[in-house]
């Protein structure tokens, strides 16, 4: 195949949420008419379905649906007991909600470098970092590949933290049999648009296994009210709505096929690029099952690629072009650049290819073709 020259109109999205809505259309309509026809809105049964069948996907007792995912951190934070004048234990490589929703509960974001092979928290820099003032750590399964979780959960129960998952990218990810967002204390999950559960709008969760977390999570998330019209503390209005949670339980019967599609699909990226040296293709660790809501390799003239595959057609995402701890809301706390080295290589290096269920193997030959040349200039 020649990549000197494109048909025309010949492109690769980077994601494409036509081509999956087009595939489920009449299920997706009967939810909503579902909702449109009960005229129940919030807080209804749709959302406490959803709730039931995402805790049970991920082998928890309880689900808390919220407004985004960001909110979920933020309410499993703070039911947790994180606070002003707390510090929590986060990476640096990740998306900025990670860290913003530690600073906005007054808490203070310490941040540690990535393992460079899985780019998820380097688990023996935790502990390094831990001060009197630390509550909580937050790893994140970034990308899809779930993060070295027992390492983790050892370092934590050693210095009495609590562990909340970021699972943001990795809803049906599995470490040594288990669903990512059930090995820590409660486990965060987003339903913004592009995720491979997504929501046709924003959407989150908080599952966990402690029914007092729960019960604290379904008072926060509603301006802090024990009953109706009867608040005990300060809160939020964070609610997931009910024609989200009829959609998403619409998709979720869906998952866990199109994370073996997913899973094919990367699987057969990285066949195609085992031969090309000047890039690195995602490893995925034996004991863990990658989702790949990204499929991300590394190169080191980044850039340029990036530019080469749009001007044929391709699309590709930086995820993440400047770490947490050099950017400018951070300034204050002193970090430089080197300070986390194997982050701060990664964001110059990492770029992600197009990758969902409905992308075909010509695509990827196309995507893999352009790329190889592309490595080379």
């Amino acid at each position: 195949m020649n990549s000197g020259i494109i048909e025309k109109d010949r492109t690769v999205q980077v994601l494409d949420l036509t081509a999956q809505y087009r595939s489920i259309e009449v299920e997706i309509k009967t939810a909503i008419e579902r909702v449109l026809t009960s005229q129940h809105f919030i807080l209804g049964p749709e959302g406490k379905a959803l709730e039931n069948e995402i805790a049970h996907y991920c082998g928890r007792r309880f689900g808390v649906g919220v407004a985004s995912g960001t909110d979920a951190l933020i309410l499993a934070l703070y039911a947790c007991g994180v606070g002003p004048g707390d510090e929590v234990i986060v990476p640096s490589f990740t998306f900025i909600a990670t860290a913003d929703s530690v600073s906005i509960l007054g808490a203070k974001p310490v941040f540690v470098d990535i393992d460079p092979d899985t780019f998820c928290v380097d688990p023996l820099q935790i502990a390094e970092k831990i001060t009197s003032r630390t509550k909580a750590v937050i790893p994140v399964h970034l990308y899809g590949q779930p993060a070295e979780m027992d390492a983790i959960l050892d370092v934590a129960a050693h210095y009495k933290l609590k562990v909340v998952e970021d699972n943001a990218q990795a809803l049906g990810g599995i470490y040594k049999g288990k669903k990512t967002a059930s090995l820590g204390d409660v486990g965060c999950i987003s339903f913004f648009p592009s995720k491979n559960l997504g929501a046709y709008g924003d959407g989150g969760m908080v599952v966990t296994d402690s029914e007092e977390i729960a019960g604290r999570l379904q008072s926060l998330r509603a301006h802090g009210t024990s009953r109706k019209y009867f608040s005990v503390e300060q809160g939020w209005n964070s609610r997931l709505d009910e024609l989200q949670a009829a959609i998403l339980r619409a998709k979720l019967l869906h998952l866990d096929d199109w994370t073996w599609i997913r899973r094919s699909r990367a699987s057969l990226y990285s066949r195609l690029l085992r031969n090309v040296p000047e890039l690195r293709c995602p490893i995925e660790v034996a004991w863990t099952k990658h989702v790949f809501h990204q499929y991300t390799i590394e190169v080191e003239n980044r850039d340029k690629v990036q530019q080469t595959l749009a001007a044929q057609g391709i699309g590709s995402t930086v995820y993440y072009p400047v770490p947490i701890h050099l950017q400018p809301i951070y300034r204050s706390l002193g970090y430089r650049q080197g300070d986390l080295p194997a982050t701060e290589r990664a964001a110059k290096r990492v770029l992600s290819l197009p990758i969902y269920p409905e992308l075909h193997d010509d695509q990827i030959a196309y995507v893999v073709d352009v790329l190889r040349d592309a490595v080379k200039c």
